[in-house]
């Protein structure tokens, strides 16, 4: 398999769950893969990295061209090990997912999906993270697995720019129109936390809320990308400078 491409999917819902089998399916035959996931789902935990316990890994599968192992660790912990122990040489392309809910607008920040991703693409390998808009443990991944192993395909072939990994949204119907490439929609989340109490009257909160825009949608926002049936692609970088306020700064500085 040295002559194929190597690809290593990871994934924050956890290694037995649905999108990550489907996708490790459509990919199968474009190289040697290495799925390197959490053991159980890891859902928001964005750049997370273990670090007052250790990590471990152990091997599922070993067949030829796939190999599966399930690690305790984080989304990031799993690209990070692999690169580390694992693999005999550097990735071609990393692919985390398919996740089990969309990771568009603000979601970027909190995803351990696109969390991996970034880890990745800081490790110098063109990354991918890729969505599905459902939270149903048997939605519907054919469309996500099209439109993902054309980008996966095009990617292995022409790169990415340093520093750059894409971010792929699909929405949950029967057919996707096609790919827009898109912006990050502004918004934030909103009414975050549900009141409650426990066995001993003590309060306690449940992550909850829904997200809201914070201007209307305008052309090229990956939200309304999805509303109009598109799947939205979204260049992210790792350098989070504001270079066009730099200028700016220095003078406030200086005064």
């Amino acid at each position: 398999m040295k002559d194929k491409p190597l690809i290593l999917i990871t994934n924050d819902d956890g290694v037995d769950a649905k999108g990550i089998k489907e996708l490790t399916g459509c990919l199968r035959d474009l190289g040697e893969m290495i799925v390197f996931a959490p053991d159980g789902p890891r859902s928001g935990m964005s750049g997370a990295i273990t670090s007052l316990i250790p990590v471990k890994y152990s091997l599922i599968k070993k067949e030829t061209g796939l190999t599966v192992y399930s690690c305790n660790g984080t989304p990031v912990d799993c690209v990070k090990l692999a690169l580390n122990d694992i693999l005999d040489r550097k990735p071609d392309l990393i692919v985390s997912g398919i996740n089990h809910g969309g990771n568009m607008a603000i979601c970027v920040h909190y995803s351990g999906t696109i969390g991996a991703a970034i880890e990745g693409c800081i490790l110098g390998v063109p990354s991918i993270g890729i969505s599905l808009t459902s939270h149903d443990k048997n939605a519907d991944f054919s469309e996500c697995c099209r439109l993902g192993r054309k980008l996966a395909r095009r990617i292995l072939k022409e790169g990415l720019p340093d520093g750059t990994y894409l971010n792929l949204n699909v929405p949950e119907i029967q057919e996707v129109k096609g790919i827009q490439v898109c912006h990050q929609t502004s918004g934030r989340f909103v009414n975050e936390y549900m009141r409650s109490e426990n066995a001993s009257g003590e309060p306690v909160y449940w992550l909850t809320g829904s997200f809201r825009n914070s201007s209307p949608l305008q052309s090229g926002d990956d939200v309304l990308a999805l509303d109009s049936g598109y799947a939205s692609l979204v260049p992210c970088k790792i350098d989070v400078t504001d270079y066009d306020f730099m200028q700016n700064l220095n003078q406030l500085i200086k005064d």
